[in-house]
């Protein structure tokens, strides 16, 4: 009689199907747009890669603007994310210091978003002009507002706030957008950790120098 009576397995409820979908989606959209582009991606290729049918990659998102939407807002997501190291009652120092090491974090580890980010805004931001000048312009008015009050305070040189984020991100993203660059003059076929740790010490170095401050 062993073994007659097994146990069922347990049922998989339907968000936690939708969840896992979208998830495989969104990741084959990131290779897909990050390789051909905009133009050059179809959702039935996009669908093949998630190993999903094309009818249910279009019932999670109907055309491939909102595929492209929600691909790019999940990569706003994560670089806001970082961002809210900076924050009221905060020591700069320490605060940009864990802002920069969280976006060369992020450049070691998801390079694929940065570069899509990079291939959008090279082509003059066509379908995320609402995004720059909605969140992301609102989340560097307040961000600005806060490195404002620290000048003010003296903790920090008197800079332009919007224009040390531009640096920031310059300096921290083009480890994703332009890795290629550095294997090749480097005559590297990796970038390990160790890279990465230099990178950040340096990043950090140089803008925590560039304001005054020292850790």
């Amino acid at each position: 009689m062993a073994g007659k009576f097994k146990t069922k397995p347990k049922p998989v409820k339907a968000g936690a199907i939708r969840r896992r979908n979208v998830a495989k989606i969104l990741k084959a959209a990131e290779d897909v747009f990050a390789r051909k582009g905009f133009s050059g991606a179809s959702t039935a290729e996009i669908a093949r890669l998630a190993g999903v049918p094309k009818p249910n990659l279009h019932y999670y998102f109907r055309t491939k603007q909102a595929l492209y939407e929600a691909l790019l807002d999940r990569i706003l997501e994560m670089w806001v994310e970082a961002m809210e190291e900076l924050h009221p009652g905060v020591d700069p120092a320490d605060a940009l210091s864990r802002y920069v090491a969280r976006k060369i974090d992020l450049s070691r580890r998801l390079p694929g978003p940065s570069k899509l980010w990079a291939m959008e805004m090279l082509a003059g931001a066509p379908h995320i002009g609402a995004f720059l000048r909605g969140r992301v312009r609102e989340l560097v008015a307040e961000k600005s507002a806060l490195v404002e009050t620290w000048i003010e305070q003296g903790r920090i040189a008197p800079i332009a706030p919007a224009h040390l984020f531009f640096v920031i991100w310059a300096a921290t993203q083009t480890y994703a957008d332009f890795s290629v660059q550095m294997t090749s003059v480097l005559n590297r076929k990796t970038l390990d950790a160790d890279f990465y740790d230099e990178a950040r010490a340096t990043i950090t170095t140089l803008v925590l120098n560039g304001l005054g401050l020292k850790r």
